[in-house]
């Protein structure tokens, strides 16, 4: 049994325009000791997904499992959920200069964490603890720097000070929440190797949610591509990287500048992500794929299996033999488009194609 097993899990917020589907769906297991990557554009429902086992999400209506350790998530009352938090399960915020209090010394703030969940733990203990987590994950003097405050602390120094309040319980499990995104290159690296090297020493399970398929990279054992609210594809990082299946997570690959992107094009997705009050019909994506077909726009497309394993599924209705990024597996889906397409779906594809993103593209 896996550490973390999220099944059907359905997140829908009432709105006045509508019903919003932020999480349509998502099942994914998370091992301890693994990483898995969650990746997909801003609106994907990725921060959604991972704030809703922890009761984050207050108005939302939510429907699946979430079984954690042997406990479901959701539906648990407040109090059992605040002595999960933080002791069980940790969340690492994209900006932790909102996620710190700005009126507090950081120290403290360790501190009380610690406390919070730990009665018999003095101050001074709690105190001595935040010093010893701080010189943890690299800040230097932490006796002194304890005793700032957070807008005393670069953006990296408070980051590695969220990092030091997530591991200050030994959690089993840590979502880390985009914790790179407002940070520079050299400061992004140091804070991937500095979450890896923690977590091979606690043993700790990891939730990376991200947009950077660089990070994914870096970081993750597997990876669950999200679009519009759903699995689009699951698999292990080398089959996402060389064996991927649906056109989405093709196009964040090529997305990615590369050492040649200034000889040449990069290769956006067209087009802009659904509403998730107002969603196409069939698969989501097909206002955006150069391989719509006809069944695309009717039929939406569950997960699947498209490797032996069974591990690597894809929610595309193109044949298994199309995965990857081979002249092979190109040929695959042109000759399963060409046979699957009529004029509705051309129109599309049409359209897509002389969009000013595809201009020098291969879908050009």
């Amino acid at each position: 049994m896996s550490l973390l097993e999220v099944r059907d899990l359905r997140v829908s917020f009432p709105t006045a325009d509508g019903v919003v589907r932020a999480v349509r769906g998502v099942s994914f297991d998370v091992d301890a000791g693994r990483t898995i990557g969650i990746v997909g554009e801003s609106g994907s429902g990725k921060t959604v997904l991972t704030q809703t086992l922890l009761g984050l999400t207050a108005g939302g209506q939510v429907s699946g499992q979430a079984v954690f350790d042997g406990t479901d998530l959701i539906g648990l009352g407040e109090e059992q959920l605040r002595r999960v938090r933080g002791a069980q399960i940790a969340v690492i915020f994209q900006d932790p200069l909102t996620s710190l209090h700005p009126l507090y010394k950081v120290g403290w703030q360790i501190a009380e964490m610690i406390r919070a969940h730990d009665k018999s733990v003095s101050k001074k203990q709690a105190a001595q603890r935040a010093v010893e987590l701080l010189g943890r994950v690299g800040i230097p003097q932490p006796a002194q720097r304890v005793k700032d405050y957070p807008h005393q602390f670069s953006g990296g120094m408070r980051q590695r000070a969220m990092i030091a309040m997530a591991l200050s319980l030994e959690p089993k499990l840590i979502i880390a929440d985009e914790p790179t995104t407002a940070l520079d290159a050299t400061v992004q690296a140091q804070i991937l190797d500095l979450l890896l090297r923690l977590q091979q020493d606690f043993g700790t399970a990891m939730i990376m949610i991200t947009h950077d398929l660089g990070v994914v990279a870096d970081i993750a054992d597997d990876v669950l591509v999200m679009y519009a609210g759903r699995a689009a594809e699951v698999a292990s990082k080398r089959d996402i990287f060389y064996k991927p299946h649906h056109p989405y997570t093709k196009g964040l690959l090529e997305s990615i500048p590369n050492s040649s992107a200034a000889g040449g094009r990069l290769r956006p997705i067209t087009g802009q992500p659904p509403s998730l009050i107002n969603l196409p019909s069939g698969c989501a994506f097909h206002p955006r794929c150069a391989y719509v077909m006809d069944k695309c726009l009717t039929d939406e497309p569950s997960l699947t299996p498209v490797a032996q394993d069974g591990f690597h599924r894809s929610a595309c209705w193109l044949p298994a033999s199309a995965a990857g990024l081979s002249a092979e597996a190109e040929d695959q889906r042109r000759r399963t488009v060409g046979e699957g397409r009529s004029v509705a779906a051309a129109k599309i594809a049409e359209a897509i194609a002389k969009s000013p993103e595809a201009e020098g593209s291969v879908i050009a």
